[in-house]
């Protein structure tokens, strides 16, 4: 088995990380087991069990059916070919991919003919922002290219301070997808592409917002972008199976009684729940090398959230 060299590198983005490398694989989706490698203890004779341990990654239990995540505000309906990782599982394979320990999640999505520690790996991670009731009535007026070229200004003036800091430019490409909105069951998705200066290979960072009565439930998933057409075949389903319980639906919202969110969908893909999601500020934001660049999604950082905020408080006024 190949043990792959790893560094680290922090980024100062509000992002997801959500590659990994080592390779194991198993359809029992109750628990994955890694065997034992003869290979590596005849390499590494002198490695410790728990050394070796580190080195293959962690074993993750996995659940199937129809989970009702930890918040109990929403229920997944997986289908024969998904998996579910709760929030503690989901803990190991963040921290196997270079994250710093805490994270706050309700859980990850594992398709099951993908290894999420392997090289091709990813996972589709989990978050609720409980940030009040999202006002959808800007869906048909967002100009997406007008919205991308505000999001690359936005990265790009951040660009000299990540330098300064020792850390490589980032760019946004283009859409690998164009946001869509559905409005008959209030689910935004889209697909960026992104590139760290000095990878050969440009990342896709592919975003599910799922609207509910109090907040939204974001599903992210991050590849490579030659695993566009992969990650596009299996989001497509995975968009469908995340409902909002009886209670805490869209339709549930009450105008006398319940919060209105400050932004709309525009600040959604911009990155606004993003920048307030902790989970996203306690990720280190750690760019990692393996056989290949570990990429990381993100979000349009700066003024350009504090514009789309105004407007949208300027026009609830």
């Amino acid at each position: 088995m190949k043990v792959a060299t790893i560094t680290t590198a922090g980024l100062a983005l509000s992002v997801m990380c959500v590659l990994g490398s080592q390779a194991f694989a198993q359809d029992d989706v109750s628990e994955t087991a890694i065997p034992e490698s003869a290979e590596m203890e005849a390499a590494s004779p002198e490695l410790s069990g728990q050394e070796t341990a580190l080195l293959e990654g962690p074993t993750f239990k996995y659940e199937t059916g129809n989970i009702l995540l930890p918040n109990k505000v929403a229920t997944l309906k997986l289908r024969d070919s998904y998996r579910y990782l709760n929030p503690a599982e989901t803990e190991k394979l963040l921290v196997a991919w270079g994250n710093e320990p805490g994270s706050d999640t309700e859980g990850a999505i594992v398709p099951n003919d993908v290894d999420p520690l392997g090289e091709a790996g990813w996972a589709v991670i989990l978050s609720y922002v409980k940030d009040g009731h999202v006002d959808d009535s800007d869906a048909a007026e967002i100009n997406y290219d007008d919205l991308l070229d505000d999001m690359k200004k936005g990265i790009e003036s951040e660009n000299e301070a990540r330098q300064k800091g020792g850390y490589q430019p980032v760019h946004l490409i283009g859409w690998a997808e164009k946001p869509r909105y559905d409005a008959a069951n209030r689910k935004l998705y889209w697909a960026r592409e992104i590139n760290f200066e000095g990878s050969k290979a440009h990342a896709l960072n592919y975003d599910v917002r799922v609207l509910g009565r109090e907040g939204v439930l974001s599903m992210n998933a991050v590849a490579g972008i030659g695993q566009l057409g992969e990650i596009r075949t299996n989001m497509n389903p995975l968009i469908e199976v995340a409902e909002f319980n009886q209670g805490f639906r869209y339709a549930d919202y009450n105008s006398n009684t319940d919060k209105v969110a400050e932004y709309g969908l525009g600040a959604l893909i911009a990155g606004g729940v993003a920048a307030k999601l902790g989970f996203f500020g306690k990720l280190a934001a750690m760019l990692m090398v393996f056989k290949k660049f570990i990429i990381l999604g993100l979000a349009a950082i700066g003024g350009f959230f504090a514009k789309l905020f105004g407007r949208k408080k300027d026009s609830a006024a």
